[in-house]
């Protein structure tokens, strides 16, 4: 049984936040966009996240049909992950995330941007 072995609420946005829960799920979704990566690569990538945390995360993406994982019949074994055509449609999500961020958020906490 899988984590999305239930029904997804039906409001687009809590469904978006349901699959991209907490910020490792969209940084994974991030690091992907320029194109495939070895899960090394993209542990290198996210400092701080665990193995543990990583393969549950892209496993959740590969059930929800943004990411694939490809295996490579090699020695030693070589996996790598993709996003999907879903998946790279984030891009737009992302880019207009960071484009508000960059223009509203302040850089440090306790400082409003006027």
């Amino acid at each position: 049984m899988s984590d999305l072995d239930h029904d997804l609420p039906e409001c687009g946005v809590a469904r978006f936040l349901a699959v991209l829960e907490g910020p490792w799920a969209t940084l994974i979704v991030r690091d992907l966009l320029p194109g495939p990566k070895r899960f090394t690569e993209l542990r290198a990538g996210l400092p701080g996240i665990s193995p543990k945390t990583l393969s549950a995360r892209l496993r959740r993406l590969e059930e929800t049909g943004l990411v694939t994982r490809t295996a490579y019949a090699e020695v030693p074994p070589r996996v790598e992950y993709e996003l999907t055509e879903a998946g790279a449609r984030l891009r737009k999500v992302l880019d207009t995330m960071a484009e508000w961020a960059e223009r509203d958020l302040p850089v440090r906490l306790g400082t409003v941007r006027r």
